[in-house]
């Protein structure tokens, strides 16, 4: 495990470039998604999430990963292997509202999960095969069940 003192000392940086949306309750996730990286043993120095619509996250889907398809998230890595994380990762609320629609559960839940997503990205977790993508999801339903904590 890394050394928690730069673990903590990471930022969390929200951005919306999303018509009016504005995250509610960020100091929450600010404390909290450090804690991720903690337990996963990884620092990091700063992860900027963009709140953004579907056409500006495809057309990044497109440009970087030559997919030419909607997606709720993508997940940048600008640090070399073994440095702290420096990151940026998009979202798209247009998709994150259709998926809490078609799931059943409320916006935030979805957003969490997603934000949640594209962290475990980060410590090395992917999600291209059916058992990966099971294990990927068994650790957003931990970390949402502590975060759940912290909101209560």
């Amino acid at each position: 495990m890394k050394n928690a003192n730069e673990v903590l000392t990471g930022k969390v940086i929200f951005k919306s470039i999303y018509k009016e949306f504005k995250l509610k309750e960020p100091l929450i996730y600010k404390s909290f998604f450090p804690l991720i990286f903690i337990e996963e043993g990884f620092s990091f120095k700063e992860v900027v999430f963009i709140f953004c619509d579907d056409n500006y996250l495809k057309k990044l889907n497109v440009e970087f990963l030559s997919h030419n398809t909607f997606t709720d998230i993508l997940t940048f890595s600008m640090s070399d292997h073994g440095r702290p994380i420096v990151s940026e990762i998009y979202i798209s609320i247009d998709r994150v509202k259709e998926n809490a629609v078609l799931f059943g559960v409320p916006f935030s839940n979805e957003l969490s999960r997603v934000m949640i997503h594209g962290l475990l990205h980060l410590c090395g977790y992917e999600d291209d095969t059916a058992q990966l993508k099971a294990l990927m999801r068994e650790k957003e339903n931990i970390y949402l069940k502590k975060l759940e904590i912290n909101f209560n």
